[in-house]
């Protein structure tokens, strides 16, 4: 026993164990210290009697062996002994399916990505999480790896079709980085029909040797449905889209309306005549905005919904508000973050009733610059829900019908609007990129199909209510680094060295340069920005440039905002479809009380969990967009149509199409009888023999030859006029003729 104790109390992190358990074993880190220090695979008996490890703990022991095994720590070899993974020259990683059936894996160490075969993909699915070995270097010279072994599984359910073949059925997955076709068990099939979309469970996950099997748990209807793009969408990228039972009983328990008692500790600010200006379909109001000119300048009020007072740390609500991450916009049908009795209810700042909130009090010199500013909670009474088009049309027309029957509101509108002027000069002042981006918006049908598809334009209403969002954001960053609160901020990193290398080389052929040396700055981009202005090819230099810069995310390491130019900036705003900004209201909250938040998870887990939700939302939202733009284009084959290269590839061409902002594949295949080479810098296609290019940008007529529903992909061919093929046939003939009489003369 004394040995046993004396090697036990070697392990450095005793202490924690002890702490933890009330009998403690020998912690992850010494057995790893034990086991390399042995050189050699060893036993499970080796490594118990080593350890003293008593019949009793054997259970437990053997538990956290298992878990070292999940974690990639250590694996077993085919003797079973167990092996220190470091010492196998292992990688550790996340499989990345492709629709083509090969894929790639992600080591988690960041290291360059390896490429798995179709071959090894075969034992996989899509988001495994796997211990590879290089194997070699595929022909491309990249690094191609071999799976040793599957740590963990991603996918216990997927949604799909249902064929049949020979008597046989199976399921193709909707998904289509999972490329294996999914045996259904027999008799399994739930009564589903050939052609529908099903749920599936899976039986018998994917091996060397064997198809992955499962069996049909629903079944959702036909694949042309009204809404089942929506419902693919939610399956398919795991979105949560029903509260559990728990969570939709705490929000049925909140009292409807603010009581008296939910004013203790706060300020009345309802003599503010504060407004909300959201677009016409919002149903979810954040945040209501008031401006009075003062001293100097003016004072700014952003008042925010005080969805923490209801939602506290850990309770149902919080657990399914973390799972989700942000509320997601489906076209005609939203995916809120909360339950609508708080998302479009109690926290939702509607007019004419009160509210409780959280308020960021700024005054703005004249200059635009943001001076004092405090944070409080407050109780408040929005004076009228107006939507954008209406703040345009009242700033535009002060003595319209609009403006007259909102003569009291409409003052407070305009020095909105001049505050907005200040804060746009600073934006300049400050070098804020300002790329020019058209948004479109789906007007439908009543049977739920696309009517037409037209750009949405963004009215200095949209700007104003953009610019005091920042300013309260921006407030928010400042306020939580100053009193050294951990929190987690919105960063955006400049472009890498690759992509700052190659965005130079693309500038120099038109004669073009980007300050800033090795580091440029927003304000580099912008200088950049505003001399390609009015140019006819200022939207390929835009693009390029936008494409040059990296995606924003949440981190609690402050790195600032390149974009916007700001040094700290976070997510404040918007907590009833955020999570991370309710997490920045229960931060600065902690801080006016002399307190400090700790949420239960790492702060770096939580947003590395809000970055993936919210890609998770974008990539459902665009899967939608693609299947409805699809539909609506089945009624468009044979047409013919101008639009711009929005995308060059190895294999073709995406063209935008002008009128309807739809979006394209022009194959290379289409581009004539010659051999096309991809430039990734240039973003071009050159033909080998024509001298032809193709280029980001430029403007061609396409004509929709092909609308795939299942793959949602639209294909073009280039359009030559009728007189034109006959003229260029003509040209060919006569050219032949040519050549011909030449060899016969030589």
């Amino acid at each position: 026993m004394k040995k046993k104790n004396n090697l036990r109390l070697q392990d450095p992190f005793l202490e924690r164990e002890r702490e933890q358990y009330e009998h403690p074993l020998p912690s992850r880190e010494f057995v790893l210290q034990i086991l390399t220090e042995q050189s050699a695979p060893m036993a499970d008996e080796e490594l118990l009697n080593l350890l003293f490890i008593e019949k009793e703990e054997e259970e437990l022991f053997s538990r956290r062996l298992r878990a070292m095994e999940r974690d990639g720590q250590i694996m077993r070899n085919r003797k079973r002994a167990i092996c220190v993974v470091d010492k196998l020259d292992l990688i550790k990683g996340k499989v990345q399916g492709h629709a083509d059936g090969f894929g790639f894996l992600i080591p988690e160490d960041g290291s360059a990505d390896m490429f798995l075969s179709e071959k090894e993909m075969h034992k996989v699915f899509h988001g495994d999480v796997v211990m590879a070995r290089q194997s070699g270097v595929d022909r491309r010279g990249r690094p191609e790896a071999k799976i040793v072994e599957v740590l963990e599984r991603a996918t216990n359910r997927l949604v799909g079709r249902l064929y049949e073949e020979h008597g046989i059925y199976f399921v193709v997955a909707e998904n289509r980085k999972v490329s294996q076709d999914i045996l259904v068990a027999p008799g399994a099939s739930g009564g589903a029909k050939v052609g529908q979309v099903v749920m599936l469970e899976i039986m018998q996950q994917p091996s060397r040797h064997a198809q992955p099997i499962g069996r049909v748990v629903g079944v959702l209807g036909n694949y042309g449905d009204p809404g089942m793009e929506i419902e693919i969408a939610l399956r398919k990228h795991d979105l949560p889209y029903e509260f559990p039972k728990d969570a939709e009983h705490q929000a049925k328990k909140i009292a409807p309306t603010v009581s008296a008692a939910d004013w203790a500790g706060r300020e009345d600010i309802r003599n503010l005549p504060l407004v909300t200006i959201d677009g016409e379909t919002a149903r979810d109001f954040d945040d209501a905005v008031y401006c009075q000119p003062e001293k100097g300048g003016y004072r700014l009020v952003v008042a925010i919904a005080d969805v923490s007072y209801y939602v506290q740390p850990n309770d149902a609500l919080d657990r399914e508000a973390i799972l989700r991450g942000n509320s997601v916009y489906f076209p005609r049908r939203v995916i809120p973050m909360l339950p609508e009795e708080l998302s479009n209810g109690l926290c939702s700042l509607n007019p004419q009733v009160d509210r409780l909130c959280m308020v960021c009090d700024m005054h703005v010199s004249s200059k635009g610059e943001i001076g004092k500013y405090r944070f409080y909670p407050s109780v408040m009474y929005s004076n009228a829900r107006l939507t954008y088009t209406q703040v345009a049309e009242m700033l535009e027309q002060p003595d319209g019908e609009l403006a007259k029957s909102n003569a009291v509101i409409v003052p407070h509108l305009q020095h909105l609007h001049a505050l907005f002027q200040k804060l746009l000069q600073a934006r300049a002042k400050r070098g804020a990129i300002d790329f020019e981006t058209v948004e479109t918006q789906m007007i439908f049908t009543d049977q739920g199909k696309i009517e037409r598809i037209v750009p949405v334009v963004r009215n200095d209403a949209h700007k104003l209510i953009e610019e005091c969002m920042l300013a309260a954001n921006v407030c928010a960053a400042e306020f939580l680094s100053e009193h050294q609160h951990p929190v987690l901020y919105r960063i955006h990193q400049g472009p890498t060295p690759e992509k700052l290398e190659a965005l130079r080389e693309f500038m120099k052929e038109f004669g073009l340069g980007l300050t800033g040396e090795d580091e440029p700055q927003a304000a580099d981009y912008s200088k950049l920005l505003n001399s390609i202005k009015g140019r006819p090819d200022a939207g390929l230099l835009q693009t390029v440039m936008l494409r040059s810069l990296r995606q924003a995310k949440y981190e609690p390491e402050n790195i600032g905002h390149f974009g916007l130019g700001y040094d700290a900036y976070t997510h404040f705003t918007s907590p009833i479809r955020r999570y991370p900004d309710l997490l920045v209201h229960r931060a600065i909250k902690a801080v006016l009380q002399n307190k400090q938040y700790k949420p239960e998870q790492k702060w770096s887990e939580l947003g590395a969990h809000c970055s993936m939700t919210e890609r998770r939302a974008d990539d459902a939202t665009r899967d939608v967009e693609a299947w409805l733009k699809c539909f609506y284009m089945r009624d468009h084959l044979g047409s013919v149509y101008m639009g711009s290269v929005s995308s060059v590839t190895s294999f073709g061409m995406f063209v935008s199409l002008d009128d309807l902002y739809v979006e394209g594949l022009v194959h290379i295949s289409e581009l004539g009888k010659d051999y096309y080479h991809f430039d990734a810098t240039k973003h071009q296609l050159s033909g080998e023999r024509t001298g032809k290019n193709y280029r980001l940008g430029d403007r061609v007529e396409v004509r929709v030859v092909k609308v795939d529903m299942e793959s949602t992909k639209i294909d073009f061919v280039l359009h030559v006029d009728e007189d034109e093929g006959d003229e260029a046939a003509a040209t060919a003939k006569s050219k032949k003729k040519a050549v011909k009489r030449k060899n016969k003369n030589g």
